[in-house]
């Protein structure tokens, strides 16, 4: 925390600003998903919200996430159901394919009670994103394109530094700003203390749909790398996913000719369409490339400072839960955070005592997942990877392992979430 920052020199001014105890000011960085969630619920237990975001607008497109077991409960208590499933890729299923796009294995979209492979809800990251927005716009204050350049809090409130707009000071600052939260770099400590990379990168980009893709991802891998297609509301448009191994990763995330240059090398050579995948590479206006990694933190708050979402324990992409993780914690931790009567302490507090077990076990998902993608060693029979053993009582753990308690009468009730 920077205690001498410059938002010192305008404490005097925002503190003027009388604190109101039943609608707390509470300062929200990032707008994708966990952010606009955290703003849905805060404003509902009575909050006066401010979400800031550095980029200009909402992000469009990006990879497909899911929605399933408990999650889809806390998507119903927000009202928003209709919307989500609405917005939906309308995915039927997914096939894996050997190099000449032969099925090997096929998954629905109903399997599992709609929470396996391919779950029941699932949607681009931007159109939840557009979903949230749409739903908080009207009664939570959206500043794009500004970021917080310093921050100071004291025992009763939090002086922050904009890089653009005026200093304001807020009762509580929750960072939901994702894997390279830079509200987290501030206040807790560089991001190499919590990353942990599982061995992999992944990235994806939108591609024309010259594929015949229709409601099926497929999906082909050889040893080490892995590139699928899968069909998105656009008939006309495909996303391309594509992962590889690596030890490291040593390339900035900002650096997108050096991403696709490192992308073109790694999958080089590589059978199937994946060339025709490449080809694409240039065109694209929504690539993403990035480490498969998680966050590991042994505290998500210092003060009055909270973190949420990937900025506090990113389960990693091979999960498949992190939008889980971010629509349960931000359901958690706005309810806990009101029944505290805002008290910073009690109520993180509160919310990392029900999200830690729940928090371990996507996180373990994540990593059996990544191993089983990861290139065996050269001595290894040609064809094998390491030997995953899927417990089904940890999935089960990692789904709907967590309890929703009834926020609505101010304390939390016990109550099970269907």
């Amino acid at each position: 925390m920077n205690f001498d920052s410059p938002a010192h020199e305008h404490a005097t001014q925002i503190r003027e600003q009388t604190a109101d105890p039943a609608h707390p000011r509470v300062l929200v960085a990032g707008a994708s998903i966990a952010g606009p969630a955290l703003a849905h619920w805060l404003h509902r237990r009575g909050a006066e919200v401010t979400v800031v975001e550095r980029a200009s607008g909402l992000r469009p497109g990006g990879q497909a996430v899911d929605a399933r077991g408990v999650t889809k409960e806390v998507i119903r208590r927000m009202g928003l159901d209709a919307q989500v499933r609405a917005a939906c890729t309308e995915t039927a299923g997914a096939h894996t394919v050997d190099a000449d796009g032969s099925v090997l294995e096929t998954f629905r979209v109903g399997d599992d009670g709609g929470d396996g492979y391919i779950a029941e809800i699932e949607i681009l990251r931007g159109d939840l994103s557009q979903v949230l927005y749409d739903d908080t716009r009207d009664s939570v204050e959206y500043i794009f394109g500004d970021r917080i350049a310093a921050l100071a809090q004291d025992a009763d409130g939090v002086d922050v530094t904009f890089e653009c707009g005026d200093p304001r000071r807020f009762d509580l600052v929750i960072g939901a700003d994702g894997l390279h939260s830079a509200l987290r770099a501030m206040v807790f400590g560089p991001h190499e203390r919590f990353v942990r990379h599982l061995g992999l990168v992944l990235a994806f980009y939108s591609v024309p749909n010259d594929f015949g893709l229709d409601r099926w991802l497929i999906d082909y891998r050889e040893s080490g790398r892995s590139a699928g297609l899968r069909p998105i509301r656009d008939a006309a448009q495909a996303m391309a996913v594509l992962c590889f191994s690596s030890g490291d990763f040593d390339v900035d995330y900002r650096d997108i000719v050096a991403q696709k240059r490192l992308l073109r090398e790694r999958m080089s050579g590589m059978g199937w369409l994946t060339s025709d995948i490449l080809a694409h590479l240039d065109d694209t206006a929504d690539f993403y490339l990035d480490q498969v990694a998680q966050l590991v933190m042994e505290r998500w708050s210092s003060g009055r400072v909270g973190l949420l979402g990937d900025a506090a324990f990113s389960s990693s992409p091979m999960s498949g839960q992190g939008t889980g993780l971010a629509l349960v914690g931000a359901y958690l931790l706005a309810g806990e955070l009101a029944a505290a009567g805002w008290d910073p302490e009690t109520g993180y507090a509160a919310y990392e005592r029900r999200m830690r077990s729940f928090v371990e076990a996507n996180q373990e998902i994540g990593r059996l997942h990544a191993r089983s993608l990861i290139a065996p060693t050269p001595e290894a029979e040609p064809g094998t990877g390491p030997d995953v053993e899927w417990d089904l009582a940890l999935i089960e753990r990692a789904i709907n392992g967590i309890e929703l308690p009834d926020y609505t009468g101010g304390r939390p009730k016990r109550t099970p979430h269907h």
